[in-house]
């Protein structure tokens, strides 16, 4: 059973997700685009953390520029059974430069979390992340929960209000910050395996970023 969760725009608010980059005059100002400009390209700046050592992870942009997907090839946490406790927890931060033609800005509007979860009865997993422009705060912190017993695929979606969009600042490059984390905790039988992992038939662990896109003021 896939799952699919959506922020509200008062629950964006309550994780600190405005829009206080750009003022109310600029905002209206500038427009919002359908799509996203040509020559957007993006570079990896630093990849950093349990969940993803190097030569695991890579960034593509897809061709109509309106999303970018980061993919994984080894990012699990596990629990239980002949598991460490350094398993429990794996985390990556991931830090690039997304670069735009001069007059356009883009804020991350959705991202698309998906992957496989085995949770024996009584364990849990866990997936969190957060967002954040080069020299600004972290957004808060967006977590969403499985609880064992659980079997399949999983499926989550952050979905953030136009009003509520961090948008970043015209004519500055900043690298552009994602930290993920996944978690579990063992079962109610301590002597068997549980995990979760951000998973596809294939190996890889894709998770997809949308960008929306205004032009400057």
């Amino acid at each position: 059973m896939r799952k699919g969760i959506a922020i509200t725009a008062a629950a964006a608010a309550a994780l600190g997700l405005t829009a206080a980059s750009i003022s109310p005059a600029a905002a209206a100002s500038s427009r919002l685009l359908d799509r996203g400009p040509d020559g957007v390209t993006i570079d990896i700046a630093t990849v950093n953390g349990s969940g993803c050592p190097a030569g695991t992870t890579a960034v593509a942009i897809s061709d109509d520029k309106e999303a970018f997907t980061v993919t994984y090839s080894d990012y699990m946490a596990q629990a239980g059974g002949s598991s460490k406790p350094t398993d429990g927890r794996k985390n990556c931060v991931i830090s690039m430069k997304v670069h735009v033609p001069q007059g356009f800005t883009y804020a991350i509007a959705q991202t698309d979390y998906r992957g496989y979860a085995y949770l024996e009865k009584g364990a849990s997993g866990v997936q969190k992340a957060s967002y954040w422009f080069q020299g600004n705060s972290p957004t808060g912190v967006i977590q969403h929960n499985i609880p064992g017993a659980y079997d399949n695929n999983w499926q989550f979606t952050d979905k953030i209000p136009v009003d509520a969009l961090v948008w970043k600042k015209c004519g500055e490059q900043r690298n552009f910050n994602i930290n993920t984390e996944v978690r579990a905790t063992a079962g109610t039988d301590k002597t068997k395996t549980s995990f979760i992992a951000m998973d596809s038939a294939d190996g890889s662990i894709k998770t997809k970023y949308h960008f929306s896109w205004k032009t400057c003021p």
